[in-house]
């Protein structure tokens, strides 16, 4: 891999920073995690399966929207690795993958939404 150097030295950390920056590709995976929760829905979604494994039906009702959107939602989700799916019977049950990113931002969620919500 070939090194650049910058074209101005500010005696800063910027060298050594460019040196390690991560990946285009990295970065794509990042924004495109973070593009799944662009969607309050879909973060809603999100939250609940971090905290239980629920059926379309179910979360049909818990969110008060179609099964097809519902199932939009989840699609998306999975796609995007943040949650898993298992059949039982004529059944499917989704939750939240365990893997760091999936942790990292139900961790996010919770900490904006104390942020951001009203004190009761």
């Amino acid at each position: 891999m070939e090194k650049h150097t910058l074209p101005h030295d500010h005696g800063e950390a910027s060298q050594h920073l460019f040196d390690h920056l991560p990946s285009d590709d990295a970065f794509l995976t990042v924004s495109e995690l973070f593009r799944q929760l662009g969607d309050g829905s879909r973060t809603r979604i999100f939250w609940l399966l971090c905290h239980c494994e629920e059926c379309v039906i179910n979360l049909s009702a818990m969110m008060n929207m179609s099964s097809p959107a519902i199932s939009h939602h989840l699609k998306q989700l999975k796609t995007a690795g943040l949650i898993v799916s298992r059949r039982d019977g004529k059944e499917v049950y989704y939750k939240a993958a365990d893997t760091p990113a999936a942790t990292m931002l139900h961790t996010a969620i919770e900490a904006l939404v104390k942020i951001t919500c009203p004190n009761e």
